[in-house]
């Protein structure tokens, strides 16, 4: 009987031990405080953009590089298509993007863009 218990009290340890999983709120909303281009943007950019917005997709603006992504941040109204839609059609066309993704452009505008 006293082994049964130990088995049991072990299993239970075993469970609480390993069910426990430590994230972050960044991990858990999937949102990055300080984003990069290279690892955050970028992966947004080509997963959401570039069937449109390449040489082969052929709508302007082309975001293809760093340089005109920024550009397109800085000086046109990405954003704005992306987050509030107040200077035209949503961006993608496919629908808006969920508010995390929108968010970490956002944070790597807001930063300074950092490479």
């Amino acid at each position: 009987m006293k082994t049964f218990k130990i088995i049991i009290v072990f299993m239970i340890a075993c469970l609480i031990g390993f069910s426990c999983d430590s994230k972050t709120y960044e991990e858990i909303s999937g949102e990055v405080a300080n984003p990069t281009y290279t690892n955050n943007v970028k992966p947004i950019i080509v997963n959401n953009c570039l069937a449109c917005h390449s040489t082969a997709g052929a709508e302007l603006p082309t975001m293809e590089t760093y340089t005109q992504v920024r550009d397109a941040a800085e000086n046109g109204n990405m954003i704005c298509r992306i987050d509030d839609q107040s200077c035209g059609t949503v961006m993608p066309q496919s629908g808006r993007m969920q508010q995390s993704t929108i968010n970490i452009i956002k944070n790597w505008v807001a930063n300074g863009y950092p490479n």
